[in-house]
């Protein structure tokens, strides 16, 4: 496998992920999230979110990021190289950026993707860039949630099984 489809050549930084965004042809479809532990309700999102467009990159919270936005004192459970490594090798993805601020706005900025999505526990006009994708007349699209599919209920039911 090459650097370049290998999971670990799709995690970029944000000036390569700007210069891959310009390189590609047809529609760019942005995410973002903290992606901690890995569920069904992330695969719906990230497959939701690729059926948007001919490419998705997809914006991961850092370790500090995550610590800011209060999670809870042991999250994130991986780190951000763990959690965009395992991002950056599902089919759906074509691209990862580890972002280090409170908001994917300035990633956003960066990369004028298309199209953004978020899961439907957003509103779209709540969604942080939605105002850069609809300038360029993108599109803001929301995926339903998964119900019963949580990072936060997966780590009470651990701490249940624990007690």
């Amino acid at each position: 496998m090459s650097p370049e489809t290998s999971s670990a050549g799709k995690v970029l930084d944000r000036a390569d992920a700007a210069a891959w965004r310009r390189r590609q042809t047809g529609v760019v479809v942005f995410t973002n999230g903290v992606f901690d532990l890995l569920h069904p309700g992330h695969i719906d999102v990230l497959e939701g979110a690729r059926a948007e467009g001919a490419h998705l990159v997809v914006g991961i919270n850092s370790d500090a990021s995550v610590r800011r936005l209060g999670k809870g004192p042991e999250r994130p459970i991986r780190t951000e190289r763990e959690r965009a490594r395992v991002i950056a090798a599902l089919a759906a993805v074509d691209a990862v950026v580890i972002f280090d601020e409170d908001t994917p706005a300035a990633l956003v900025e960066a990369l004028q993707p298309d199209v953004i999505v978020k899961g439907g526990d957003y509103a779209p006009d709540s969604v942080v860039g939605a105002d850069v994708v609809r300038a360029r007349g993108g599109r803001v699209v929301i995926i339903p949630l998964t119900a019963g599919q949580s990072t936060t209920s997966i780590v009470e039911r651990l701490r249940a099984v624990q007690s």
